[in-house]
């Protein structure tokens, strides 16, 4: 895993979380883990510590990280059956062509070049996986590829088979742009539900413009509420509490784990046609998948409709950690 952020994270990383919890469950099913990844990180077993946490970071720091993941591989790789790298692609080259088995998987848009390059050079038990179909679209110019979802702990997230028809509506990500919060005020404006937006500030400053611009002046406390970034806790409790979530969004999301933890609470997802979308969003049972604003105000006047019980149901058997881990190890098995 990259430095950057922690495994596990204290509130926002969604590869780093992946990680945390996939290790735990590998160690559950018997087998022996260690994780490589930034300081302050741990798992129930072996954890590796390298680089700093902390974004951006120079160019110096990230080759440096570089460096010392491949000393790191190139001289422990026969001590491992598998290596699972949700990190740069870059880390596997001085193991490309060894015999142990290779997992390089990918929670963001591929930079295809990058892929041609390595898999030009010898290769052995390397499998590429993205986490939707939209995903592995990006990147399936060579190599050996497939889809496997990302996932979430369901143990950690409370159903809540029934709300009230008015309850809230919920924004939660990242607050840029492309992620849609002003098109969910608007949908709550348009309606007049409550939406309570939930997430972190990005650093960047076109962000943080779009947010005192766009965003700030439109929070009253009252109808539309902003609870800041949330841990596990919280949003347990804030999505079981919400009628349903709103992914609005303005890009192509690779998959979007606010969404199976939305399912996990018995919350349906109201989601553009975009991205992943359509492959987490199963129609009329854990949400709707819509092209426009009014096809959204539409979709809101059925989520009553939506058993949230079965809501929950089906998205376990599709995205729960026990679920994908078995997936990733079906991979590698012979």
């Amino acid at each position: 895993m990259d430095p950057g952020v922690s495994v596990p994270p204290k509130l926002y990383g969604g590869h780093e979380r992946l990680v945390y919890m996939f290790a735990e469950q590998y160690i559950k099913m018997g087998h022996a883990v260690t994780i490589m990844a930034g300081p302050d990180s741990y798992c129930s077993g072996k954890t590796i510590c390298f680089g700093k946490n902390g974004l951006p970071k120079s160019k110096f720091q990230s080759l440096l990280e570089v460096f010392i993941a491949w000393k790191y591989l190139f001289l422990n790789h026969n001590k491992y059956d598998l290596i699972h790298n949700f990190g740069r692609l870059v880390y596997l080259i001085p193991i490309l062509n060894k015999r142990v088995k290779k997992i390089m998987t990918y929670g963001r848009v591929v930079t295809y070049q990058n892929i041609e390059k390595i898999c030009s050079k010898p290769n052995r038990n390397l499998v590429f996986t993205g986490c939707s179909n939209y995903l592995v679209s990006t990147g399936n110019v060579a190599g050996v590829w497939t889809t496997v979802y990302n996932a979430i702990d369901f143990d950690k997230y409370t159903l809540q088979s029934s709300v009230a028809n008015d309850s809230p509506l919920m924004f939660l990500s990242r607050l840029d742009k492309i992620k849609g919060c002003h098109n969910a005020i608007e949908l709550a404006k348009r309606t007049g539900r409550k939406l309570i937006i939930a997430g972190n500030i990005s650093h960047v400053a076109a962000e943080q413009d779009y947010f005192k611009t766009e965003i700030e002046p439109k929070i009253d406390g009252e109808q539309i509420s902003y609870v800041g970034a949330l841990n596990d806790e919280k949003k347990n409790e804030y999505l079981g509490k919400c009628a349903a979530l709103l992914m609005l969004i303005e890009w192509d999301e690779p998959f979007g784990m606010v969404m199976a933890e939305a399912m996990a609470c018995g919350t349906p997802v109201i989601g553009f046609n975009r991205g992943s979308v359509p492959e987490v969003v199963e129609e009329g049972v854990t949400g709707f998948v819509v092209n426009n604003i009014e096809d959204a105000i539409d979709a809101l006047k059925k989520v009553p409709k939506i058993n949230r019980s079965l809501c929950r149901e089906r998205a376990i058997g599709r995205f729960n950690v026990d679920v994908i881990a078995g997936d990733y190890l079906n991979l590698v098995k012979n």
